[in-house]
């Protein structure tokens, strides 16, 4: 039995719709966005903490680029923005991270990182970044774990021991050697100021010659003076 003509084109028309539906089902979005952020960040109370995120898109920057950072507190599933970006930065203005948020990326560079200025314990929590550049607007979602901590006694006394080894004691260590220094050569001055300073043979030999040679410009000079007088007297 053979379909008509018209009846088998219908049906061939009507089967490139349904496979399609089915191959964009079946088959993930493919992600031409991708993000990147690091895992676990670890900040110090009071110290400024950087959120680093970037990103690579398939398609030039343009204004419709979007960047939304979002911040969840531990153990809760409640989000909140805390950033947004698109040509202009906007950080939020309620909240626990009012005016303390800071942009310090560069979309045009693929970064779009973030900075948190006087955190507290209270910062601690999950961050995200997502990003968006029409059409790219499929990524990946990266998590940033955050956990602020007080500097401990230990932490600032190995950073001025540190600092000590790296800058005071060699100068000690030098001042110590010129005072040593300094020491011996007076105590070698008193030592032949006392007990008599006896010249070496190097020295007596460097004394004589000065000596010879002081001898020779003098007997020279008479000898010039004598030679004058001489053709003085030869004249008259």
């Amino acid at each position: 039995m053979q379909l008509p003509r018209g009846a088998a084109g219908g049906c061939g028309c009507a089967l490139f719709p349904l496979l399609s539906i089915l191959f964009v089902q079946g088959m993930p979005p493919t992600l031409s966005l991708e993000i990147s952020a690091d895992a676990h960040v670890r900040g110090y109370v009071g110290e400024k903490i950087k959120l680093k995120c970037t990103f690579k898109s398939s398609s030039d920057v343009t204004d419709k680029l979007t960047i939304d950072w979002t911040y969840r507190p531990p153990s809760s599933s409640r989000t909140e923005s805390i950033f947004h970006y698109q040509s202009f930065q906007y950080p939020t203005t309620a909240g626990t991270f009012r005016d303390r948020i800071s942009w310090v990326g560069n979309v045009y560079k693929g970064d779009a990182s973030i900075s948190i200025s006087n955190p507290t314990l209270k910062d601690n929590g999950t961050f995200s970044c997502a990003v968006k550049n029409p059409p790219d607007v499929y990524h990946n979602i990266p998590l940033t774990e955050l956990t602020v901590t007080e500097r401990g006694f230990g932490t600032m006394l190995s950073s001025v021991a540190l600092l000590s080894i790296l800058v005071f004691i060699p100068s000690a260590v030098v001042v110590v050697l010129l005072l040593v220094r300094m020491g011996r050569k007076a105590t070698g001055v008193k030592k032949r100021s006392r007990s008599g300073y006896k010249k070496s043979s190097i020295e007596v030999s460097d004394d004589t010659d000065q000596e010879d040679s002081n001898d020779c410009m003098a007997r020279l000079c008479v000898r010039c003076a004598e030679c004058l007088d001489s053709d003085y007297e030869e004249a008259y």
